[in-house]
């Protein structure tokens, strides 16, 4: 296979190859451009320049940055790498970057890559396959996300980055349900798909997840409608014909500004007739039958015959 930087070299030249690449450089590249191995021992040798990984360096003397971890992790992997997890996620704007993770690298099952320190290498028999078409190589958004799902400890951590890695835009559920039928055995694979259906819905977080899961479906509420526009702004949960807007924010009363956003928001549904319960992650986590109890009551308003189930003997829903 042909390194992805082939192209450029023939095309730029090695210098400006150097620049795009945050002044990252790997000995190949420099012999492919003509350098001698004494030229290249020189710089190294004299201190200028400083080694990142075996065959790889750096062409300043200062820290090394996260951007350049980055590409000295796929020139050191090899021709036939790629970024996966959450460097591929980061680097299709999935989710936030955190300079404090390791760099996550795929190559081919049959190649073999020492582990370095702050680099993270995966095989994959189907490496080829979940590739997205960019450069330099990186997972497809879908795959970028199951990689990541897969070594996730918990549900509620893959539950989410689906959620986190949806709302970006840039990956839509269904793209991952596709991808999922292409991963055989995957950690959390056989929960995924409830969790996919929820946020195609309009789940944008793990605490609406947790909500619409653990409130709704176990006391078996009626669904709220998710992410209702309104008043130039979004309603976690509106209950339609019920006149209940469900807030989900576990950060509401530390932050001043946010505060005042969510009491400007509280007051404008009062002006619509419409009564605010507003949930943080504690109350849904710990009290979820005692949320669903204020739910049904409110609901109960409305429609005082609706019905609901106890999740468990000791559940205060009736």
């Amino acid at each position: 296979m042909e390194w992805w930087w082939h192209q450029q070299l023939a095309n730029e030249g090695i210098q400006e190859l150097i620049r795009s690449q945050d002044r990252i450089v790997s000995r190949l590249q420099l012999l492919t451009a003509g350098w001698s191995t004494d030229r290249i021992r020189q710089p190294v040798r004299n201190h200028r320049w400083q080694t990142v990984h075996p065959g790889v360096y750096a062409t300043h003397t200062g820290p090394i940055g996260y951007d350049e971890r980055l590409l000295a992790a796929l020139l050191y992997a090899g021709p036939d790498a790629a970024w996966s997890h959450y460097t591929a996620a980061e680097q299709l704007g999935l989710l936030r970057p955190s300079p404090d993770r390791p760099v996550y690298v795929t190559i081919p099952d049959h190649r073999r890559v020492h582990q370095r320190p702050g680099l993270l290498i995966h095989r994959d028999v189907h490496w080829a396959d979940r590739l997205a078409r960019a450069v330099p190589p990186r997972r497809t958004p879908a795959q970028a996300v199951l990689d990541i799902v897969g070594i996730t400890r918990t549900l509620d951590q893959a539950a989410a980055i689906i959620a986190e890695a949806c709302q970006s835009g840039r990956v839509h559920p269904t793209d991952i349900a596709t991808a999922l039928t292409t991963r055989g055995r995957l950690r959390h694979g056989g929960s995924l798909r409830p969790i996919l259906a929820d946020v195609a819905a309009g789940s944008h977080s793990l605490l609406e997840l947790r909500y619409h899961r653990d409130v709704e479906r176990r006391h078996k509420l009626p669904t709220g409608h998710r992410q209702r526009a309104i008043d130039r702004e979004f309603t976690d949960v509106h209950y339609t014909g019920f006149g209940l807007d469900v807030e989900l924010d576990g950060r509401f009363h530390l932050v001043p500004h946010q505060r005042w956003r969510d009491l400007d928001r509280d007051n404008r549904a009062t002006l619509r007739s419409e009564t605010t319960l507003r949930y943080g992650w504690f109350d849904i986590t710990s009290r979820p039958c005692a949320a669903a109890v204020q739910v049904l009551a409110v609901l109960r308003r409305t429609n005082p015959a609706l019905t609901a189930s106890p999740c468990s003997p000791g559940c205060p829903v009736r």
